[in-house]
């Protein structure tokens, strides 16, 4: 379910979604000016690699270490070096960003923007297959728009990065993509963040029992765990099926080319009538040494399987505690982990357990009582989650709030240290940016300001934590992608005039499929 708003001349307004079942926000964000050209990603091509030289800022690494003043050197997509006062390449730009912060690009966990697409009309509602409790053969890639207006909004909030995840409807709601928000791409393949793995969404408590309950189920919560074990088991006998398979057809390919003598009477395999006219299913009866065949391809069960090997990623809406325990409980048991349990109200309750099971909690800063399991939230919870050795992060599920997710890192923050819990600015940076690129798999790539990372990176007005603050420049991967007033990249889905479109020399009467006026 998302609540859907009306389409006004000038703008587009955004919806909250409501892909997860909660309350909307209902703020509308500043529409941006026209760019002046399009944006492509940083070219890769044999040369000399541009280098970029950011001076003088306050640098908040993310990694342990706040910079008064400090530069950050780019290379090409890469970071390569961050301190006080660095010598600049002879062939550098240099940039000055006296008064400025910079901050690692921001991460958000957890988005429904590009499947559920603005304006929010029902055929843009692509982010919740609830035909079945398992769907975790359906991808949300296969449904992602590239030129949702939302995107461009979500970028000038400092946004470098986003999982995109199917909704919460089902048990077993299908894969997640990763995406970088990167202007004029095409296609999802253009837009995927390099290397990143895929998740797996899931989803406890009320959202599947509402959904199904009037159905097929599951009605309970019983139903719900059900459900997870039936498909964790077929899907561990789905491999093993597989691995049989692997292994006869490694020992046939092995064996073809080295016949065996026949053996008189016992052409045919021993459960098999020795007659060669039908075996116990009913079919042909097969000579030993056929070739072996391939157990039937199940796409559902191929996702999971791909859980059990730990290439597919879990990401798991669930607020009660009692239920991430159960859900922890239920990944022991078959062998896999638990990435990163979203919303998760309560985890404050089991801060210890997720601590122990190296799982994170991606929470709201202060969101609470939309639903009878979301009733135990509290302000602190981020800054419990830290202080007990968990991986708090900052999530928006929300096209409008993704565009202050500083801001909502910083109300977390500030409810921490009223309670008594020393959250420093630094762990409450990572909440946004260093925990969401481990929780993603992308942390070896992103995510903090050092040397041999992405140069995926924001320069703020002031604090970032502060509500005054905007973000006023955006590279992904070394390449400025947004630079406000400036370089403000819309789709051509935009409708109507934005200010200052009627005051420059070429209105925007056409725009590109690049989300740029020509």
């Amino acid at each position: 379910m998302k609540r859907r708003l009306p389409l006004l001349l000038g703008l587009v307004l955004v919806p909250g979604q409501l892909a997860c079942g909660k309350r909307p926000q209902s703020a509308a964000p500043n529409p941006p000016a026209p760019a002046a050209a399009p944006v492509t990603p940083a070219a890769t091509a044999s040369g000399p690699r541009p280098k970029t030289l950011l001076r003088g800022a306050v640098v908040m690494t993310a990694a342990g270490k706040i910079y008064e003043r400090a530069d950050v050197l780019l290379e090409g997509d890469q970071i390569v070096a961050v301190g006080p006062e660095l010598a600049a390449p002879g062939d550098a730009k240099i940039v000055d960003l006296s008064g400025k912060t910079l901050t690692p690009g921001i991460i958000d966990t957890h988005s429904h923007i590009g499947v559920y697409a603005a304006p929010g009309l029902a055929a843009h509602a692509d982010g919740n297959e609830a035909i079945a409790p398992n769907t975790a053969g359906v991808r949300a890639a296969d449904a992602y728009f590239p030129q949702d207006p939302q995107i461009d909004r979500a970028r000038a909030g400092g946004i470098t990065t986003m999982q995109i995840l199917p909704g919460s409807a089902n048990l077993f709601g299908g894969r997640s993509v990763t995406v970088r928000l990167t202007p004029g791409v095409r296609s999802v393949a253009e837009a995927r963040f390099p290397g990143a793995p895929e998740g797996l969404k899931m989803a406890c408590g009320e959202n599947p029992k509402r959904v199904y309950g009037q159905k097929s189920g599951p009605a309970t919560r019983m139903g719900n765990v059900a459900g997870y074990r039936d498909a964790f088991q077929k899907a561990s006998e789905y491999q093993r099926s597989w691995t049989r398979y692997r292994k006869d057809h490694a020992e046939w390919l092995a064996k073809k080319d080295k016949p065996e003598p026949p053996v008189i009477g016992d052409d045919y395999d021993d459960d098999e009538p020795k007659d060669g006219k039908v075996g116990k299913d009913g079919k042909p009866a097969k000579k030993k040494g056929d070739e072996p065949q391939p157990p039937a391809v199940d796409f559902a069960l191929e996702t999971i399987v791909g859980v059990l090997r730990g290439e597919i990623l879990v990401h798991n809406h669930c607020y009660r505690a009692d239920e991430m325990a159960i859900m922890l409980d239920l990944a022991a048991t078959y062998g896999f982990k638990i990435r990163s349990f979203h919303h998760a109200t309560d985890a404050y309750k089991i801060a210890d357990k997720l601590a122990a099971a190296g799982t994170a909690a991606s929470v709201w800063a202060d969101w609470w009582g939309f639903k009878a399991e979301s009733f135990d939230g509290i302000r602190e919870n981020a800054a419990l989650l830290t202080q007990a050795g968990a991986r708090a992060i900052i999530h928006s599920d929300s096209a409008v709030g993704i565009q202050r997710l500083n801001q909502e890192a910083a109300k977390a923050m500030h409810a921490g240290r009223r309670a008594g819990i020393p959250v420093s600015d630094d762990q409450a940076l990572r909440w946004i940016t260093a925990n969401p690129a481990w929780a993603l798999g992308i942390d070896a790539k992103t995510g903090t300001l050092e040397p041999g990372k992405l140069a995926d990176l924001v320069v703020w007005s002031g604090n970032p934590f502060s509500v005054y603050t905007i973000a006023e420049q955006v590279y992904i991967a070394g390449e400025q992608v947004y630079v406000r007033g400036s370089l403000e990249p819309r789709t051509d889905f935009e409708l109507g005039y934005l200010p200052g479109d009627l005051e420059r020399s070429t209105p925007p009467l056409a725009t590109t499929n690049a989300g740029s006026t020509p």
